[in-house]
């Protein structure tokens, strides 16, 4: 076994050293940085605009005269359903008509700060353990001070309930208090006394509605701590409420980025060069200028943009154009992908993750061992990258889709040289975005191009930028180690992940404005926790260890819908099928003797098998089983599939899913099952081979992605549960891959380890 560096204990030669004393330094700097921050002067109040008639209760809800509510979302609307959830909370919460209910995106403002998920994810640049409690706790409450104060409004790691739940229903609560306050004083009666239903303060025989009262309740002051509303007989969480975005989407009449028209304005395409440290070297300018319809030409030192009357006329005077790049150093290839994935999985790791004593228990021992790879995904969403942006003398206001609308106004500022407070941006919905809407390079190109030009522009990347300048979701080389004990359980697991910090590199480009290169290269050989995340098992292990064994692959890589879970879990799933082979056990009952301590995945299992008919993972029977857990929810995936004629043919996923009580079913329901059919595409294809620095594939129909007459029979079922909401948006993603595979096992009896799932073996 390859050597490895802890980032949880003792560490090896050639990394510092942690004593007592380096301990008290740091906790004694990280404690007087909390004491600084704590008497720090700050107070934030909602900074919204209110129109004629509307009045400002607090950050998340604003009350209209004639009775409309308006609910601020300070997510990006990307397909999940945020747009309907959040306010669904408020709306319960404040005991609203849901025909009233409106909503705006949130300004970016420190109340809308995602703490959630920078505490989640700084795994990666401090160890998850091996520090005193009392050093984490201050860590902990220094990452959401500093989110806080840098308004990192992040929409990430399936957080948008888990994090708003509690601060929409305290803010509901507490306008709820002041129309009661409003209505008791005109009644001359106690405020706890009265009660709200359907858009209207109660008391007894009497009822005010909200417009009438939202002028006076807007100048109450509330009560110090929110006065939750008692059950309600009729309520609004938990129903299956009509999405509210579903209308606007279905008449067309819902503006994304790329709806955006303003007077004067024109369309750009752009082109840029292989990744790597690119320049543009040459462009044909006088054949680019006299193409049909063409008006300006941008160069940018790593891109060039045509602009037109119409983006067609710009994206083919691209061509006219011919532009030139020089790449420094070796060009990106999947071979040289291939060799980094395999030359880091056998050199030194860090040590992320363990328990037990690993060596001790493999010392000796017969070790069963299996390697996988899994090659780059791509976003592949409906809408390309689209920004439209538009110069007002020293004001600049653009017009795109995000998912950190605070970081990519600050990078617009950065290119341009203008204030953030010069900077107006508008958050759109998504058109789909899988994490792609993390990179703002689209909105910075539109802003430099707008302030060139001085005119307003619409900017979209074609179909083949997106494919091959797209950072994907990186590629991964797994190498799982086991022992038995004498009743063929796993008494020892080791599992090795050579892969990119990615983490380290999105950070770099998000909150440090580094170009995506620059990032990839700063980031070599950094643990990253978050680049294994998943691969700690939930199995009852006495002995495991997850080793992350940074690979330098000179791709750019960016985060994806399920991130690393996407591939430990097809790791460790497929692993432990193979081992219950070897014992001659049945998948599932090898599964459940390992769930003692985690009984709700055991109940999501147990159901899924019922549910499915699980035939005992016999030869021929064509099914398979996975089961995973995150951000606090869990998924049992049992799946039908065959090789045919036509190739894989997967017939039936059936997915039971705890995910602690649902807002509302019907978009939980449309968010598994929308994952599922993402991690389908990413089992069967949704990847390109690079040559040259770029991706090979220009289409979408080049990418293998599933048809829909490939498309499975999809059942879901949800454990009825109190718990606090899990995530829904990428707990459907892990399981499929695994799933399948180990159902082809059984159809044919070969192993499959690798994806996307080619058949054959490595």
């Amino acid at each position: 076994m390859a050597g490895i560096r802890d980032t949880v204990g003792t560490r090896a030669r050639g990394t510092p050293r942690v004593t007592r004393r380096s301990l008290l330094i740091g906790a004694t700097a990280a404690g007087g940085l909390a004491v600084a921050w704590s008497v720090w002067p700050r107070e934030y109040q909602p900074n919204l605009t209110a129109a004629e008639g509307e009045h400002i209760f607090n950050a998340f809800l604003k009350i209209g005269d004639d009775g409309h509510v308006s609910t601020i979302v300070p997510q990006c609307e990307m397909g999940q359903g945020v747009s309907t959830l959040l306010p669904q909370i408020i709306a319960d919460e404040i005991g609203a008509d849901w025909r009233t209910i409106a909503v705006e995106s949130a300004p970016i403002s420190p109340l809308y700060a995602n703490t959630l998920v920078v505490d989640e994810d700084s795994a990666a640049f401090m160890p998850r353990a091996g520090v005193p409690d009392f050093v984490a706790d201050v860590r902990s409450w220094v990452r959401r001070e500093w989110a806080v104060r840098h308004a990192v409004m992040l929409t990430a790691n399936s957080s948008s309930v888990r994090m708003f739940e509690g601060p929409c229903r305290d803010a509901a609560a507490q306008a709820r208090a002041l129309l009661m306050m409003e209505a008791a004083r005109r009644w001359d009666a106690d405020w706890t006394e009265c009660d709200t239903q359907d858009g209207f303060v109660l008391h007894g025989g009497k009822r005010l509605r909200f417009g009438d009262l939202a002028a006076g309740a807007a100048k109450h002051e509330p009560p110090a701590q929110p006065v939750y509303r008692a059950s309600s007989t009729d309520p609004l969480y938990g129903k299956e409420l009509t999405r509210l975005d579903l209308p606007a989407k279905v008449d067309g009449s819902a503006n994304f980025a790329g709806d955006i028209r303003l007077p004067d304005m024109v369309y750009a395409s752009i082109r840029q060069g292989p990744f790597g440290a690119t320049r543009v070297k040459s462009i044909d300018k006088r054949a680019g200028l006299a193409s049909p319809g063409m008006l300006y030409v941008v160069e940018h030192e790593r891109w060039i943009a045509a602009v037109a009357r119409n983006w067609w006329a710009a994206n083919r005077a691209l061509d006219r154009f011919a532009p030139v790049f020089e790449t420094a150093g070796e060009p990106i290839s999947s071979e040289r992908i291939d060799a980094a994935l395999t030359r880091a999985l056998a050199a030194d790791g860090w040590r992320i993750a363990r328990a037990g004593d690993v060596e001790g228990a493999m010392e000796g021992r017969t070790q069963i061992a299996a390697e996988y790879l899994v090659a780059p995904a791509l976003h592949a969403p409906v809408e390309t990258r689209t920004a439209t942006a538009a110069i007002e003398g020293d004001r600049l206001r653009v017009w795109v889709a995000t998912q950190a609308p605070a970081q990519c106004r600050a990078a617009i500022a950065r290119a341009t040289g203008l204030a953030e407070q010069a900077v107006t941006l508008f958050p759109m919905m998504a058109g789909g975005s899988f994490d792609a809407c993390l990179d703002h390079n689209v909105a910075v190109q539109a802003a430099i191009i707008a302030r060139e030009i001085k005119r307003p522009v619409h900017l979209a990347w074609s179909r083949a930028e997106e494919i091959m300048r797209g950072p994907p979701r990186a590629p991964a080389r797994a190498k799982m180690i086991a022992t038995l004990n004498s009743a063929g359980g796993i008494d020892a697991l080791v599992s090795r992940i050579a892969v990119p910090s990615t983490n380290h590199e999105v950070r770099a480009r998000l909150f440090d404005n580094m170009p995506g290169d620059v990032a990839q290269r700063a980031s070599v050989g950094k643990p990253d926790a978050a680049a294994v995340e998943g691969a700690a098992p939930t199995y009852a292990i006495p002995h495991y260890a997850v080793d992350h064994c940074p690979a330098d692959i000179g791709l750019p890589t960016a985060r994806w819908r399920g991130n690393a879970d996407s591939y430990t879990a097809f790791f460790t799933e497929c692993f432990v099928d193979e081992l219950a082979a070897r014992a001659g056990s049945d998948p599932l009952s090898y599964r459940m003797a390992m769930l003692g301590g985690s009984p709700l995945l055991a109940h999501c299992l147990l159901t899924a098998t019922t549910l499915g008919g699980w035939e005992g993972g016999l030869p021929g029977s064509a099914q398979g089983l996975a089961c995973h857990s995150m951000r606090g929810s869990h998924i049992a995936l049992m799946a039908t599939a065959r090789q045919s004629d036509k190739g894989l043919q997967v017939e039936q996923l059936v997915a039971v899913v705890d995910a602690g009580r649902l807002v509302n079913p019907a978009i939980a329901r449309q968010q598994i099952e929308g994952g599922l059919i993402f991690g389908l595409a990413a089992a069967v294809g949704a990847t390109t081979d690079y040559e040259g620095g770029v991706a090979t594939a220009r289409k979408l129909h080049q990418l293998g992605l599933p048809k829909l007459s490939q498309s499975p029979e999809i059942l879901v079922e949800f454990v009825d549960s109190d718990r606090d909401p899990g995530g829904i948006g990428e707990i459907g993603v892990p399981v499929v891959a695994p799933a399948i595979a180990n159902a082809m096992f059984a159809a044919t009896g070969r192993r499959i380890r690798r994806l996307p799932l080619s058949g054959q073996p490595l």
